[in-house]
C-alpha cells in the first residue's frame, strides 16, 4: 500500500470523518465543500477521488449521473497496513517491533497488550471473522475507540 499524497490524504480525511461506515458516501461536491480552505476545482477533487477508487481505497456507487463515495476500510485498517508495509521494507521484523514496542508510551502499551491477549483468546474462524470489538482508550484523543480488528492483514 502506498502512502497517500497530500491531497488524497485530506480527501480521505473527510470520508473517514464526515461518513459513517453505514451511509451511502457523499457526492465530489460534498468532499469539495467539505475541504475548507482550500480552493479546489470541482474536476480535481473528482480526479482525485477516481483515482483513490482504482488504488481500492474508496468504494463507489452510480446514483444517477453522480458517484456516491466512501472508504473502503477505516482509518484504523489504514494505518495498521501502512505499519505491516513498513515491517515489510527488509531488515529483521522483530527487531523492528522491539524497537516500536520500547517507543509507545504505557497507555499505548496496555492498548497492544490487551488486543494481543483478545486476538490469542480467539477460539474459532467465526471469531476471528468478527474482529475484535473491545473498547480501548485513545491515548491521543482520551476518548474510548472501538478497534475493528487487531490486525487487518
Amino acid at each position: 500500500m502506498r502512502r497517500l499524497g497530500d491531497l488524497e490524504r485530506a480527501v480521505m480525511d473527510v470520508l473517514w470523518d464526515v461518513v459513517p461506515g453505514t451511509s451511502d458516501g457523499v457526492t465530489v461536491r460534498e468532499v469539495a465543500d467539505a475541504l475548507d480552505g482550500r480552493e479546489l476545482a470541482y474536476t480535481t477533487v473528482m480526479t482525485v477521488l477516481d483515482r483513490l477508487a482504482g488504488k481500492d481505497m474508496v468504494q463507489r456507487e452510480r446514483e444517477g449521473r453522480a458517484w456516491r463515495y466512501r472508504a473502503a476500510a477505516s482509518r484504523e485498517a489504514h494505518i495498521a497496513q501502512l505499519m505491516l508495509d513498513a515491517l515489510d521494507l527488509g531488515g529483521s521484523r522483530d527487531a523492528a517491533l522491539v524497537r516500536f514496542a520500547r517507543s509507545v508510551t504505557g497507555t499505548e502499551a496496555d492498548v497492544l497488550r490487551a488486543a494481543l491477549g483478545a486476538e490469542a483468546g480467539l477460539t474459532g474462524p467465526a471469531d476471528r471473522e468478527a474482529g475484535l470489538t473491545d473498547r480501548v482508550a485513545d491515548s491521543r484523543a482520551g476518548r474510548a475507540r472501538r478497534v475493528d480488528e487487531a490486525t487487518d492483514r
